[in-house]
C-alpha cells in the first residue's frame, strides 16, 4: 500500500528541520570551541555534506550568527538560573560572573573579536538581555548601598563587559589559567563596583 501523498512533503520538511538543527547543534560545538573552524568541520560533526550546511547557512556569518544567537540564550538562561533577584546584590554579582565566565570558558567564541566586529548593532541587540540583567543588578546594588553609587549603571555594566573580554583575552594568550583570569576577574570587578572586600 503507497503513503498518502501529503506525507511526503510534511516529511521532508522534518528531515529538512532535522537536519538544520544539527548543523547549528555541530556549530555551536565546533565554532564555541574555534571560531576558526572551517564550514567542513562543522559538517563533520553534523554528519552532514559541506554542501547541507551552505544550504541551511548560506554564509559562514550566517552560521556564527546563529551559533552566538544560541549561546545567548544559554546564557540568559544560565543568569536566570543563577537568581540574581536574590540575596546581597555582592552575592548575586558573584553568581552572575561564575555564570558568565563559566559560558566564556565553554565558548571562547565569545571572546573573539571577529564576531563583535561583524555587526556591531547585531551584537549590542544579543547583549542587550544579559545587559539589562547586570543592569538590573547593579540598581539594586547601589539602591541598597552596597556598590559604589557615583558611578552610573552604565558605566559599571561596561566596565564589567570589559574587564570580562580582557580576562578572557590573557586565557586565549595563554598569560592566565581560567582559574588564574576568573579570580582576578571577580576581585577587578568588586573593586571597580567599590565592594569592601574581607
Amino acid at each position: 500500500m503507497s503513503e498518502p501523498t501529503g506525507s511526503r512533503p510534511r516529511r521532508r520538511r522534518s528531515d529538512a528541520d532535522r537536519s538544520a538543527a544539527a548543523v547549528l547543534d555541530a556549530a555551536v560545538e565546533v565554532l564555541g570551541r574555534n571560531p576558526d573552524a572551517k564550514v567542513e568541520q562543522v559538517a563533520v560533526a553534523a554528519g552532514v555534506t559541506r554542501q547541507t550546511v551552505y544550504a541551511h547557512y548560506p554564509s559562514r556569518p550566517l552560521l556564527l550568527g546563529a551559533v552566538v544567537a544560541r549561546i545567548t540564550d544559554e546564557a540568559v538562561a544560565a543568569l536566570d538560573a543563577a537568581d540574581v533577584d536574590s540575596g546581597t546584590a555582592t552575592e548575586a554579582l558573584l553568581r552572575w560572573l561564575d555564570a558568565t565566565w563559566r559560558l566564556f570558558d565553554r565558548y571562547p567564541l565569545l571572546l573573539d573579536p571577529s564576531v563583535a566586529a561583524a555587526d556591531p548593532a547585531e551584537d549590542d541587540r544579543r547583549h542587550a538581555p544579559v545587559v539589562a540583567r547586570l543592569a538590573r543588578l547593579v540598581r539594586r546594588g547601589q539602591a541598597g548601598g552596597e556598590f559604589d553609587r557615583t558611578a552610573s549603571p552604565a558605566w559599571l555594566v561596561s566596565a564589567t563587559v570589559a574587564l570580562g573580554h580582557a580576562a578572557g583575552g590573557e586565557v586565549a594568550a595563554g598569560r592566565a589559567t581560567t582559574a588564574e583570569a576568573a579570580a582576578a576577574l571577580r576581585r577587578s570587578i568588586l573593586r571597580v563596583y567599590g565592594v569592601r572586600q574581607p
